[in-house]
């Protein structure tokens, strides 16, 4: 969705129903959003700032439970979310560098899987919706961690699938309709189960997996247009 119409539609969408803490937006209801008729749903997106529920339930939790906001960080934000990055940038406390493979936005460009920096570079790094796409999500997550600075903290949210303990993935996949069939989208080689934490937990992370959505009272949670199944992972290098 482009700015200009993004911003047209918000204007139409004006209301009190729900509100964006990402952007301070109030509208009747969001967006619809999904890929696929099977994952799509209603009331998703922010038509002002792009928001999805995860997006607004990580702001959140940045902002109540972290010194993300307050505190002098150094933080490596890889595959910057639209909602956040000029936000990010913003904040005087922060030291922010934003990474991908490709895209134009950010400020360097490398494979995640091979990280072009010192060990104990950044007290935060963000890396959310990318280990789904990696061919090994270990060495990933290993060169994510070697980054951190002692105590700092990484947030690496990925698609899951909360009624599976394990995670789905078989290299021989590659047609791009069987992925999207198994993984819910074509450019995904794996969909992670319960056992995602136990993955960040082999390359050193203290893993702290919340259902912060259900600490909150359920109005405000409604309000917020929050994911109430989805687990959000505190991960930190001890």
């Amino acid at each position: 969705m482009s700015l200009l119409i993004n911003r047209i539609v918000a204007v139409f969408l004006i209301g009190n129903k729900v509100k964006c803490p990402v952007c301070e937006g109030k509208f009747r209801k969001f967006l619809p959003y999904g890929y696929t008729k099977e994952t799509g749903r209603d009331n998703a997106l922010c038509p002002k700032c792009l928001s999805l529920e995860r997006h607004r339930l990580m702001w959140l939790y940045l902002n109540e439970k972290t010194e993300f906001f307050t505190k002098e960080l150094k933080v490596l934000h890889i595959a910057p979310e639209q909602c956040f990055y000029k936000r990010f940038r913003k904040l005087s406390n922060l030291d922010y560098t934003t990474a991908d493979l490709e895209s134009p936005i950010a400020d360097v460009h490398f494979d995640v899987q091979e990280i072009p920096f010192a060990d104990e570079s950044y007290d935060v790094l963000i890396c959310n919706h990318v280990l789904e796409h990696v061919t090994s999500d270990h060495k990933a997550m290993s060169e994510i961690y070697r980054v951190l600075k002692p105590n700092g903290f990484a947030i690496l949210q990925v698609p899951m699938d909360t009624d599976n303990p394990k995670t789905m993935e078989d290299p021989s996949v590659t047609d791009p309709k069987e992925r999207e069939s198994l993984y819910r989208q074509k450019d995904h080689v794996r969909l992670y189960g319960l056992d995602y934490a136990d993955r960040l937990s082999k390359v050193g992370f203290d893993v702290t997996p919340i259902q912060y959505a259900k600490e909150l009272p359920s109005e405000l949670a409604e309000y917020y247009r929050l994911p109430m199944n989805e687990i959000f992972y505190f991960n930190q290098k001890k």
